[in-house]
């Protein structure tokens, strides 16, 4: 029995290792990613924004007079919208925002106009009363377990009453307010771009770090996606909330010292029209940038986006109800787009890729 020769294990020819420094169109993927319509729909929205009223305005919508009208007049917008950011992002609500704008605004005017006390000292009373109202809603949300929602719409209508004792639902109007250096908080400019402008960077900035490069930042965001189980992981949830709402109250009193300042009047209705508008644009800024996460410079590009079309809409001499009409429509579109309709079929997707068999599930039932 003759037996057969054994070939020689052949073994492979060993394959270089790939360098793990970059993978082939990774950059390429980052940064299709990163300029998708689902990361930054809003500014897509915004560019057919002004392609639309340079067509339909052309000799007054594209020019650099517009630009510094848009950044300007909306200053004070993103301030109130930002000071929304931090307690949303620990899922609290603060919709003690707009009165705390007008009773930093009627405060600093009375005490200026009033009182006779220096721009200083007013602006300094009126913060101490916005840090007063931060910490107000800080023990009734936090140390008393009142709901947000209700707590906040509570110490409104309580600041309301304050302001209306004040004013008698008058403004307050003066030299004072329109001399220096009262005005140069919010009307000295820099090439036709005014201080609100710079405040408003500034807090985007400061809320930005604060948010994704501190681990103060991280701990929010777990706050906010589940209180619960950051707790058990040693956040101090309680304390978290209680200081987004102090930050939420002494910027939006801040916002109304600079609204004063920039009108020359402390009104008691200062902040009304800010608190849907702050609220929209921090949901419509929540889809961008860092999608599911409230962030500072996605809610800066919402107050822009929103302040450009009402502003073409005032220069195309439109009807006065055109820019509320603006307004809830490129909301509902822009939320859609970016954070529905458009992640759709994605969601479909994977949901079918990681599906049981049709048959397993129904051996299970």
């Amino acid at each position: 029995m003759t037996s057969t020769p054994t070939r020689a294990a052949e073994v492979p020819p060993s394959v270089p290792e790939r360098p793990a420094v970059s993978v082939p169109g990774t950059p390429v993927r980052r940064a299709a990613a990163a300029l998708s319509f689902r990361n930054i729909g809003a500014v897509y929205v915004w560019l057919v924004i002004v392609v639309l009223f340079t067509v339909w305005a052309p000799d007054t919508f594209p020019t650099t007079i517009t630009v510094k009208q848009v950044l300007n007049g909306n200053a004070v917008a993103g301030l109130v919208a930002l000071s929304v950011v931090p307690p949303l992002a620990a899922r609290v609500f603060d919709l003690s925002i707009s009165f705390t704008m007008s009773l930093t605004s009627v405060l600093t005017a009375h005490f200026m106009v009033s009182a006779g006390l220096g721009p200083g000292t007013a602006i300094a009373l009126a913060m101490t009363a916005a840090l007063l109202v931060g910490i107000v809603n800080g023990i009734v949300v936090v140390v008393l377990r009142v709901d947000s929602f209700i707590a906040t719409l509570a110490t409104g209508a309580l600041i309301q009453s304050l302001i209306t004792m004040v004013t008698n639902d008058s403004s307050i109007t003066g030299v004072r307010l329109l001399a220096e250096p009262f005005a140069s908080i919010a009307q000295l400019d820099a090439g036709g771009v005014t201080l609100p402008v710079l405040y408003l960077l500034l807090a985007a900035l400061a809320i930005w770090f604060l948010l994704e490069h501190t681990a103060t930042g991280r701990r929010l965001y777990a706050t906010g996606f589940n209180a619960d189980a950051a707790r058990l992981q040693g956040v101090r949830t309680d304390r978290l909330r209680f200081l987004t709402l102090v930050a939420s109250a002494l910027l939006s009193g801040f916002a109304g010292v600079v609204f004063t300042a920039s009108v020359g009047s402390g009104s008691p209705t200062a902040g009304t029209p800010y608190l849907l508008s702050a609220y929209a644009a921090a949901f419509v800024g929540a889809t961008q940038l860092r999608a599911g996460r409230f962030n500072a410079w996605g809610t800066v590009l919402a107050v822009l986006l929103l302040g450009t079309g009402i502003t073409g809409l005032g220069l195309a001499t439109s009807a006065q109800w055109a820019a509320s009409l603006f307004t809830g429509s490129v909301l509902i579109v822009a939320l859609v787009l970016t954070g529905g309709r458009i992640a759709l079929p994605t969601v479909l997707r994977r949901r079918a890729r990681t599906r049981p068999d049709s048959t397993t599930d129904k051996e299970i039932q």
